[in-house]
């Protein structure tokens, strides 16, 4: 896929999850009781840890967390622009990004790309539409799609060439390929924190979106070309 690959209908993109609740205290005894389960097995790796000391890892389960902030990148001429959907509503945020794909995308040769996208970004995304009542726009539902009509793209998997006992994360990839950090203010597991106590989702966004702009470069040393140039690089 890579060999005929054309940027230009590739849309970056990256998410930001926390838990449904600011801690185990404010879920109702149904989801205490189905997180206390969901704890069983994650605890198999942290034994001395309780279902309540756990909920701060709730964010990465779409039945458990939800998203606050999805980051897209694009090529526009010479410029790599980024927006971004983020609020406390997450079903307006969705559906704002459904909008998008649906009206600006043609889901023939629009390709979506994330790190460690197949496993979590994509996923996650449908899922917490199917629990909000939300269409599923075309590009990403995957129901009877055979293998290659699916139209994603993961850097992470890309780097794994068949091994697929193997994680590598983005920032280390970064190191690798001699990409500035997206990790130099705040990294994945202090977001729930940044939410939910310092109440600064902008702070998530910046951060969402360095991820996006570090995926695209990510990318492109995939490819053998130059990084962005920061000048070219447009936020809005």
């Amino acid at each position: 896929m890579l060999n005929n690959l054309k940027l230009e209908n590739v849309l970056f993109l990256d998410i930001e999850t926390v838990s449904q609740k600011p801690d185990f205290s404010g879920l109702d005894d149904r989801f205490k009781y189905l997180w206390e389960k969901k704890a069983e097995i994650i605890k198999r790796n942290k034994p001395d840890s309780t279902a309540d000391q756990l909920y701060n890892s709730a964010g990465i389960y779409a039945e458990f967390g939800k998203i606050v902030c999805i980051s897209c990148g694009f090529v526009n001429g010479r410029e790599f622009r980024v927006k971004s959907f983020y609020g406390d509503d997450e079903k307006i945020l969705l559906q704002e990004f459904a909008d998008m794909l649906n009206n600006h995308y043609d889901n023939s040769y629009c390709l979506l790309c994330a790190h460690n996208g197949k496993e979590f970004d994509f996923p996650y995304i449908a899922r917490r539409m199917l629990i909000l009542g939300l269409a599923i726009p075309e590009v990403l539902n995957m129901a009877g799609k055979k293998p290659w009509e699916v139209r994603h793209l993961d850097t992470m998997e890309l780097w794994k060439f068949g091994d697929y006992k193997h994680y590598t994360s983005l920032e280390l990839l970064c190191a690798v390929f001699n990409i500035p950090t997206p990790k130099d203010d705040i990294d994945g597991s202090m977001v729930g924190h940044v939410y939910w106590n310092d109440k600064n989702l902008e702070r998530i966004v910046e951060y969402c979106q360095k991820d996006v702009v570090t995926i695209a470069q990510l990318m492109r040393r995939y490819l053998g070309m130059d990084l962005i140039p920061e000048s070219d690089i447009v936020l809005s």
